[in-house]
């Protein structure tokens, strides 16, 4: 009679699959919580502790590594000298291995988690029969996945067996997941240093100075029509350890291509500084208005409005559910693709109506965290290599500033201090300004973005593109608010933004002429904020 060794920690669709394996004619072996699974719905199994005359020992850390056992998969049935070995040493040969690991990469994500509870996590026998199986895929078949259970039956119901191109690809995901299980261990035992003999997790430092050494495992979600230019191939990946895989689900329209994912991002960005209802527009990874709101439609009216010719074929991302108004008043707009946190049943007819339109609902709320979002590490690849850093968040605005609650490292400069109005309009714009590329000038009121001046050789520059968009909308500065994403380094752009109109502005500080530029403030009587921080975006 044929063998099925099952062990798995996830049970999803275990019995099921025991179930037409011994339909199939197979006896089962199993250890553990599987045996016990299985043993409660009725099936016969035989414990691996039965197979090799020995106990499970140490808390379960010695299960399976025994000759009984992997000899029995490694066996290569076309070697006499395997089968007689085999044969000699009274050792069943495993046809079916169906194996998934100690969940690991769960168990790290927990907050706080103690490094020996994430010590125990790491699978031993499991990777072990996982790899043993791969390498004998010409006689035993390795599954790894739940969702392939169906699959094996289906080809065991084939009059020759599972073909040889089925035993590979099952094989092919068995080492993926295997290398993906490794990689995982390696990435989070990086995050630990030992102090005074204790294992201690550094989660601000993560791998970005801090690990000598980060290991990834990608796995591909689709292939992309093409890249930033059709004669660019391209392919949109996950991070395969970190369980991403439905944080995001697509509910309508055309495929989403390279540039639709950038934009997508750099506007979830934006959306995500807010807790207020708030609603951006983008278009190539630079806001052409953003606004808070009342409600979801009210916030995408006013960012639209904001630069209605710019917003003509934007991507939208509103940081609340689209309900049927919202959803009124996207379809009212040509509009690329829209991201929200969900879409309501109400909605989802009404955002149908544009069939082309790519409706993406994402998980904001990790990312949404003030308290642990910026410690998300980004990558870019350069000619260099890949650089690694920590995503920026504007976490000094995180909360409504005024002179009684400034966070620490903002300070007025200026003789002049903002009005109530002015500092929530500074706020504003600082935490939009922090996602406009550099060099960044721009101005809002408290409430909406007025002109943008976005990825300029000069600050000087960026505040003429900004004004001239300001004309050309026929729209009014007078009175505005002003963030610049870092120092003016000459009074020369501090003079531009008062021309303007605006009569506030928040900037980081630091330059060696920052007494020249607080001096032109104060001539213009300008109120001027300091935040001690820089949010350069390139």
């Amino acid at each position: 009679m044929p063998r099925a060794l099952l062990s798995v920690s996830d049970k999803t669709g275990l019995v099921d699959l025991a179930r037409g394996l011994v339909d199939h004619g197979y006896e089962i072996v199993s250890t553990g919580g599987t045996a016990r699974a299985l043993t409660d719905a009725g099936l016969a199994v035989i414990n691996v502790s039965d197979v090799t005359g020995f106990p499970e020992m140490m808390d379960g850390r010695v299960k399976t590594l025994h000759p009984k056992i992997h000899a029995g998969i490694l066996a290569r049935r076309d070697h006499s000298g395997d089968v007689a070995a085999a044969h000699a040493h009274g050792i069943e040969l495993v046809e079916v291995v169906v194996v998934n690991l100690y969940p690991f990469a769960e168990t790290a994500k927990k907050a706080g988690v103690a490094f020996d509870e994430l010590i125990e996590q790491i699978d031993i026998g499991g990777p072990s029969l996982v790899r043993a199986a791969a390498k004998n895929f010409r006689d035993v078949l390795v599954v790894v996945d739940p969702r392939r259970y169906p699959d094996v039956l289906h080809e065991l119901d084939r009059p020759s067996g599972p073909s040889l191109e089925f035993r590979f690809a099952l094989a092919q995901d068995a080492i993926a997941y295997t290398g993906q299980y490794d990689t995982a261990i390696a990435s989070a035992l990086a995050r630990f240093s030992i102090d005074r003999g204790q294992f201690v997790r550094s989660d601000s430092g993560s791998s970005a100075g801090a690990a000598g050494r980060i290991d990834l495992s990608l796995e591909k979600i689709r292939d992309l029509r093409y890249g930033e230019n059709p004669h660019q191939r391209a392919a949109w990946y996950q991070i395969a350890q970190n369980g991403a895989r439905g944080s995001i689900s697509i509910l309508q329209g055309k495929e989403l291509s390279y540039t639709n994912l950038l934009d997508l991002d750099a506007a979830a960005r934006i959306a995500l500084e807010f807790t207020e209802p708030a609603a951006v527009v983008v278009k190539h990874t630079n806001p052409c208005g953003a606004a808070t709101g009342a409600s979801a439609a009210d916030a995408y009216v006013r960012a639209r409005d904001a630069d209605p010719l710019a917003a003509f074929g934007g991507i939208v991302a509103v940081n609340r559910v689209i309900d049927a108004a919202a959803a009124e008043a996207i379809v009212s707009t040509f509009i690329e693709a829209v991201v929200a946190p969900d879409v309501e049943e109400a909605a989802r007819p009404v955002l149908a109506r544009k069939t082309n339109m790519r409706v993406i609902v994402a998980d904001f709320g990790p990312l949404g965290d003030a308290r642990r979002s910026h410690l998300v590490e980004e990558m870019r690849s350069t000619l260099a290599g890949v650089l690694v850093q920590t995503r920026d968040r504007v976490t000094e605005a995180c909360h409504p500033w005024s002179p009684s609650s400034l966070p620490e490292g903002l300070r007025v400069a200026t003789k002049r201090h903002p009005t109530d109005g002015e500092w929530e309009a500074l706020r504003f714009a600082w935490r939009v300004c922090a996602h406009v590329k550099s060099n960044a000038v721009i101005f809002t009121d408290e409430s909406r973005t007025l002109a943008i001046g976005a990825g300029q050789m000069s600050r000087v520059d960026a505040v003429h593109v900004a004004a001239a968009k300001a004309r050309a909308a026929n729209v009014s500065l007078t009175g505005s608010a002003a963030a610049s994403d870092a120092f003016f380094p000459f009074r020369d752009g501090l003079d531009a933004v008062a021309r303007a109109g605006a009569t506030a502005v928040v900037q980081p500080g630091g330059s060696v002429r920052d007494a020249e530029v607080i001096l032109a403030a104060d001539e213009h009587g300008l109120a001027m904020v300091f935040t001690g921080r820089r949010h350069f975006r390139h």
